[in-house]
């Protein structure tokens, strides 16, 4: 025991031995190891400028791959969308996230593309962006055809504003569809039928005289004309009465002061660049304050318009007819007449109602403020077209709507008028790609929103000879239809989604130029000039509205009166009374009026 307790503790002794040995020698031995280890570590650690070189390389390289991606043509939404075709769409970036917003903040947005066009040699097509939202816009009447009558761009994209205001529900903004179809088919059938039309010509011949004592009294009262608010409020009337079977003889009080209210409000609110439209996060605030207008506006309306549809349903219960078919009345009846079967409720039939009296109302009138204007600064054509219109008509009878197509210089000054002013020069609301399609060379993705610059084709040297020249003329020597057919002039659109009033429009806006140009010489005012700046809101507008005098055109002014409103004895076997002696008879008539 004694012997192995030994053995125990000479090996525990010698293990301790060959540990501190072991260490000693460890320590010995790596002593000139851990020098050049050290010496190799030290030498691979970089200096402080070769660390800045990395950090500015690797900076650099991520600045080139963001703005890469975000300069790429067309700007960032285009480089958020699907895998590129190989034929890139040319397009500026514009700035980075915001896009080409800036243009779209402008008055002159048309032209602002137009020039990005030409400058990106891509008038056929080019890309853009707004905030998010992906756009493409044709500048060239082929590839502005292929977009317009494909169904690929058969829906539009419903602006927030237009939302709120229940368009989704209307002609307008309704998705391509089975409710879109049918709400197409009864306004061609019972709203803008060539009989429909023809029917309103009268109420249109009464109307236009209307203005031409307007036009004569603020001439009188004034010593000027101005010349929208006339037009504004006789377009609203036309609207009012061929969809609501009723007009107003004063817009400043009453229903006539609430419902011109209410058009210029949803007017405003349509033509305003909403951010919300093309960022999303800005939609979370509303700090335009649209949302909230929009709401309010629409209250109103349904109260307006709702009222209107009680209006008719009482009428039509007190003359119950023994059968139902569909009525010669007004478009509230027509719906009405059609109600069960198409299935419209009342929201249905209030959106429909207020879509068709908005979307008809200023057009018409912006349309003829920029005839008038041109009529005042080419005394030439004015006195070409009234000699037209002499020689068709007569001196002894007012024109009416039958003598229109017998009046090709007048038709004529309306095509210039609508090429080198477009009421809508972007044609006001775009399309949308609903799938994936092709327009030329290029892949347009779902999703897109597609637009057609008419301004820019209508001034394109290459479409049309001395496009900033305004001369009728040109369409006397050539037969260019203006329907949609043709897109070197389609102001009202094309395809599925072309402007279903649009022969009403024409008509209207032909008869009211030719009782204005038959009853007085329009002339620039005493002081001042007739500025054709424009200024792009829904409509291409006069940036200053105009403002002009007239004259009595003799002996036609005075026997339209004499035939068609006051039974007052004047001498008309004269053949030429003097302008003073057709003032002494403005004046006298007015006071009996």
């Amino acid at each position: 025991m004694q012997h192995q307790s030994c053995i125990s503790s000479s090996v525990r002794s010698y293990i301790i031995d060959v540990r501190t040995s072991a260490s000693s020698l460890h320590q010995v031995s790596l002593s000139p190891l851990k020098m050049s280890t050290s010496a190799a570590i030290y030498s691979t650690i970089p200096s402080a400028s070769s660390v800045l070189s990395l950090e500015l390389f690797l900076c650099t390289i991520v600045f080139v791959s963001i703005f890469a991606f975000v300069l790429a043509p067309g700007g960032l939404a285009w480089s958020l969308s699907k895998p590129r075709s190989k034929t890139v769409i040319p397009g500026p970036t514009g700035f980075p996230i915001l896009g080409l917003v800036f243009a779209f903040t402008s008055s002159l947005t048309h032209r602002t593309l137009a020039e990005l066009s030409k400058a990106f040699n891509a008038r056929p097509l080019m890309a853009f962006s707004v905030g998010f939202t992906r756009f493409i816009i044709s500048s060239h009447p082929e590839t502005a055809k292929e977009i317009l009558s494909s169904s690929a761009f058969a829906d539009r994209p419903v602006k927030e504003s237009a939302y709120e205001l229940l368009f989704h529900r209307a002609m307008g903004f309704a998705p391509y569809g089975d409710y879109w179809r049918n709400l197409r088919r009864i306004s061609a059938t019972h709203l803008f039928s060539p009989k429909r039309v023809s029917g309103f010509g009268v109420f249109r011949e009464k109307i236009g005289l209307k203005m031409v004592d307007q036009v004569s009294s603020s001439m009188q009262h004034e010593g000027i004309v101005e010349v929208k608010k006339i037009l504004h409020f006789a377009s609203l009337n036309n609207v009012m009465m061929s969809v609501f079977g009723k007009s107003y003889d004063d817009f400043h009080v009453g229903d006539g002061y609430v419902l011109e209210k209410l058009v210029s409000e949803g007017y405003e609110l349509l033509g305003i660049f909403n951010w919300s439209d093309h960022f999303p996060v800005v939609s979370w605030f509303d700090f335009q304050g649209v949302r909230k207008r929009c709401r309010d506006l629409v209250s109103e309306v349904n109260v307006f318009v709702d009222k209107i549809i009680v209006e008719h349903r009482e009428k039509r219960s007190e003359n119950t007819r023994e059968e139902a078919e569909v009525s010669d009345g007004d478009f509230v009846d027509v719906l009405l007449d059609l109600e069960s079967e198409n299935k419209f409720n009342d929201a249905d039939m209030i959106a429909v109602l207020w879509e068709m009296i908005f979307r008809g109302t200023d057009t018409v009138a912006i349309l003829l403020e920029w005839i008038l204007a041109r009529m005042v600064l080419h005394q030439d054509i004015q006195s070409k077209a009234q000699s037209e219109i002499d020689n068709v008509v007569g001196h002894g009878r007012a024109v009416a709507d039958s003598d229109l197509p017998n009046l090709p210089y007048l038709q004529a000054i309306v095509k210039e008028t609508l090429r080198v002013h477009p009421p809508g020069p972007l044609l006001s609301w775009a399309r949308l790609a609903i799938h994936d399609t092709q327009v030329g060379a290029h892949m347009v993705p779902a999703g897109t929103t597609a637009m057609v610059n008419m301004w820019a084709i209508t001034h394109d040297e290459r479409v049309w000879s001395e496009p900033e020249m305004f001369k009728p003329e040109r369409f006397m020597e050539e037969d260019v239809a203006i329907m949609g057919s043709d897109l070197r002039l389609a102001p009202f659109g094309g395809g599925r989604r072309v402007c279903p009033g649009k022969v009403m429009g024409l008509a209207t806006v032909e008869l009211w130029l030719a009782q204005l140009l038959q009853n007085f010489k329009w002339v620039a005012p005493t002081s001042g000039s007739v500025d054709l700046s424009e200024c792009l809101k829904l409509s291409l507008e006069m940036k200053k509205p105009l403002v002009c005098k007239v004259e009595a055109r003799g002996r036609v002014c005075l026997r339209r009166w004499k035939h068609a409103f006051f039974p007052i004895k004047v001498d008309f076997t004269r053949e030429s009374p003097s302008l003073l002696e057709c003032k002494g008879v403005l004046v006298l008539l007015h006071k009996n009026f």
